[in-house]
Parts: C-alpha cells; sequence; structure tokens
C-alpha cells in the first residue's frame, strides 16, 4: 500500500508544523514540560507573494521553498522533521465497515480492495492511507476503518517542497483536520468542556474562509467560501491609490492613513461578518439545526479589532476569537508580543505540531 505519510501515525519525535497557504508560511514547533504541559518552543510566519500558490497548488515551487528555508533558519528550528498539510479539496476520505479481528496485512488488502469502489484514480496513481477508528456503532464485531488517499503527485509537490527547504516530510495531514485538532484544545474550555455543544470554527484566510460545525469532534457540516482578506487589501487598493503589494505590506504593518478605520476597515468588517452570518444561514437551511452554541474564528483576519463583536451582532451567537496557544507555556525563543498579535494565523499550523503527540 501507498502510504499517504504516516498520516495517522503516532509522531512522538521532535516534529515541525508548517502550512503552507496562498500569502503566507507558518511553522510551530511544540515541546512538553517536566509536568507534561505543552510548550510552544517556536513560531514564525513568512510572507509568501501572490501567484506564488494558488487553490493549494505549488505555482513558483523555488520561490515557496526558499521562504520555507528561510523560516526555518529565523525560528532557529533545529528538528528537520516536518508535518505539512493537503487541502480538504486534494483528499479523498471515506468511511467504511471492516469485519474485526483481521490481522494487519488482511486489514491493508481489504481496506485497497475498498478503496476502488470509492476513488475514482487507478490506486497506482494514489497515496493512500488508513485508520481504525473503533467498533461499528451499527454492525457487531465490526469495526469503522477511515480511508484518505490523494493524487501521488499532490503528495510529492510538498514532500520536494520539505526536501528542497532541507526538512523531511514524516505526515502529510488534511488542512481541515489539523485545524480541528488545535480547536479541539479549546473548545474543551467551553461550558461543560464543549461536550453536546455545537461549535462554527471559521479559519479566516487570504482568498477563502472555511467554515466547520462540529459536536463531540464530529463534523456536522463544512463549507468554504470565496472571501477573506485579499478584500480587504483591495479596499484599500482602491481608497488610497497604493499599488497590490504596497497595500498588503501597510496592511500588515499598520502604517494606514488615520481614516482607514472608519472608511475602510469597518465596512470590510461588517461585510466579513454578513459573509459569516450568510454562511450560517446555509447550514441552517441544508441541515435539521437552527441554531449554534459558540463560534470560534482564526485564521489571519480573525484579529481584526471589534470582528468578534460585529459576528456577535450580526448572528446574536456568542463568538470568540481562537488563539491555539492557549494554554500553552511559551519558550524562551518566542516573541511573545509578535506571537499574541498573530496566534490566531496559526491554528492550522499548530494542529500539525500536535501530530508529534497525537494519534
Amino acid at each position: 500500500m501507498i502510504s499517504l505519510g504516516y498520516l495517522f501515525s503516532r509522531q512522538p519525535a521532535p516534529l515541525l508544523g508548517v502550512d503552507i497557504s496562498s500569502s503566507s508560511v507558518k511553522l510551530v514547533e511544540l515541546g512538553r514540560d517536566k509536568a507534561g504541559g505543552l510548550v510552544l518552543e517556536r513560531c514564525g510566519i513568512e510572507p509568501l507573494e501572490r501567484g506564488w500558490m494558488v487553490d493549494g497548488n505549488v505555482e513558483k515551487f523555488d520561490e515557496v521553498a526558499d521562504a520555507i528555508r528561510r523560516l526555518v533558519k529565523k525560528t532557529g528550528a533545529r528538528t528537520r522533521q516536518v508535518a505539512m498539510a493537503l487541502p480538504p479539496s486534494a483528499v479523498i476520505t471515506k468511511k467504511i465497515i471492516l469485519p474485526g479481528g483481521m490481522s494487519d496485512l488482511e486489514l491493508e488488502q481489504q481496506v485497497e480492495l475498498e478503496a476502488n469502489q470509492y476513488i475514482p484514480f487507478p490506486l497506482e496513481e494514489v497515496s493512500l492511507d488508513f485508520c481504525v477508528i473503533g467498533p461499528s456503532a451499527t454492525s457487531a464485531g465490526d469495526v469503522e476503518v477511515l480511508i484518505a488517499a490523494s493524487r501521488r503527485e499532490k503528495v510529492q509537490d510538498i514532500q520536494g517542497l520539505a526536501e528542497a527547504a532541507g526538512l523531511t516530510l514524516v505526515v502529510v495531514d488534511v488542512e481541515s483536520y489539523a485545524s480541528r485538532l488545535a480547536a479541539s484544545r479549546l473548545i474543551e474550555h467551553l461550558p461543560n468542556r464543549g461536550e453536546g455543544l455545537i461549535v462554527v470554527l471559521f479559519e479566516i484566510g487570504s482568498v477563502t474562509t472555511s467554515m466547520q460545525v462540529l459536536r463531540d469532534k464530529e463534523v456536522l457540516y463544512d463549507r468554504d467560501q470565496a472571501f477573506g482578506g485579499t478584500q480587504l487589501t483591495q479596499l484599500i487598493v482602491r481608497q488610497y491609490g497604493f499599488s497590490g503589494d504596497e497595500a498588503e505590506s501597510k496592511k500588515r504593518s499598520g502604517d494606514l492613513p488615520p481614516d482607514y478605520a472608519t472608511m475602510v476597515l469597518k465596512p470590510f468588517m461588517d461585510s466579513l461578518a454578513q459573509e459569516l452570518g450568510r454562511a450560517l444561514q446555509f447550514f441552517f437551511t441544508s441541515t435539521p439545526y437552527n441554531r449554534v452554541d459558540h463560534i470560534l474564528v482564526a485564521g489571519g483576519s480573525a484579529a481584526l479589532p471589534g470582528l468578534t463583536s460585529a459576528v456577535t451582532l450580526q448572528v446574536s451567537f456568542p463568538c470568540s476569537l481562537l488563539n491555539p496557544f492557549d494554554g500553552m507555556v511559551i519558550g524562551d525563543g518566542v516573541r511573545l508580543k509578535k506571537m499574541t498579535r498573530e496566534a490566531p494565523s496559526y491554528l492550522t499550523s499548530c494542529g500539525l505540531a500536535l501530530r508529534r503527540f497525537a494519534l
């Protein structure tokens, strides 16, 4: 069987979580202290120019690899093992029921047979992995198995990036799985440890906002919307006449005219809150549910001042900014002020780094 990169393997050795989006590369390294608590050892962000990554595809290989290499050097990371992720659109997942009591070899052979039914590509063109979730809830004596598969060239692309940056890819994950893993720690801080609550996780990226509706670690609904921080950059360009690169740089640095907050930022936040409200309405109209208990927002645009209040006003459900490092010890190698400002951007990379300890 062609492995998808030990997607479901236990990974106790030091591990970097590296998340590559359309606008930046994020790196996180986690450890544990003597009491067993999580420690944020290192984190950092390296911006990417527009067009280097498009819809999860590597368009400028050397430039992206150089950005990863710079980030590793900038953060001082000495670990060379890395976990990276593919976008959900690049991975096919399917839960199947198989007889219990099979040997590992028998299970592997059966998974390959079953995979032929669900994967619309020849198996020799696919990287495939599987995980036994546990006993079947509907069929006594059987087990529930999760299959994950991706076109082999997609895995080879990120493996090549890792190798070009001097790293060894040991875990290939799915971005949405990694973000859920990181968010699950914070959901446990909600009332009743989050049990039974319907929680919406919005990750607001540069060009796409992803939505996952969760209850007790089960995904009830997911959806992507073509709306993100790029719209704010475009508003800055139109308002002040900057070039796109200038507007992006000034947005990151905060070097903008005095009327920016009222003329540009507030209208953008109102539009963003409306987009999130529209996504919730899609959830309500396409499922039996008509309410949620809590909304968590993360991603590069989530930390805009006043966003959580604007969302709560729009949808009438409580909304919080998600800091994936909440409750962790912050290591000496981390610039606290910068990390705090950028924390919501690290959701997926934090989830990837957590693969060192999870599963």
